[in-house]
């Protein structure tokens, strides 16, 4: 049986976003432009989803379950002229935590504690901020999420469980993926042989 195909949403801008601060599990909401950067998923999503040849009505949709992606989950539905509550919540695709970082730019992390800072930055895919995860923790759960998924899925999360999913499936490595930036209002299509970014 072939892989699943997983049509992948970041969700669209806060103003934490904005302002560079790291959000991990704080639901901030989204702000006008990241509603915008959602319909504009949601459209592309629905060309996409009719280049392939699919019925929007059989694949799965589901979401983290912090408000900034269920709000773009649904923008994005709402644009596929689907029902916007009609998706299912997955735990596993949460934001990577931060810990005692969160609601901090990397300035103000490494001014408050710059050793605790260069050691993260020297090891950022197993090394964990005070009180939260390493990206390797998020990987393990991401690839146990997709373990579990039989069919095609529109998947609306955060940008580091993307990364952590494109190590999971073999696409990146921990090394290059760690400073990934993972855009939004765009969508990430993981296919069984690649990975490829419309926007």
């Amino acid at each position: 049986m072939a892989a699943p195909t997983i049509y992948y949403i970041r969700h669209g801008e806060t103003q934490w976003n904005a302002e560079g601060r790291l959000q991990g599990a704080q639901d901030i909401p989204l702000n006008a432009v990241g509603r915008a950067q959602a319909r504009r998923a949601g459209l592309l999503l629905a060309e996409l989803i009719a280049r392939d040849g699919r019925e929007k009505s059989e694949l799965s949709f589901v979401a983290s379950p912090l408000g900034r992606a269920r709000t773009t989950m649904e923008l994005a539905r709402s644009a596929l002229q689907l029902p916007p509550y009609d998706y299912a919540i997955g735990n596993r695709l949460r934001e990577i935590g931060y810990g005692r970082w969160e609601g901090s730019t990397l300035a103000e992390m490494q001014a408050a504690d710059p050793e605790m800072f260069a050691k993260r930055q020297a090891e950022k895919w197993t090394m964990s901020p005070p009180g939260g995860e390493s990206y390797l923790e998020v990987e393990q759960r991401v690839a146990k999420w997709y373990a579990q998924v039989d069919t095609d899925t529109v998947a609306v999360a955060h940008g580091g469980t993307a990364r952590a999913l494109m190590v999971a499936l073999g696409f990146k490595t921990p090394q290059n993926a760690a400073d990934l930036y993972i855009e939004q209002g765009v969508v990430y299509i993981f296919s069984e042989a690649s990975l490829t970014k419309y926007g």
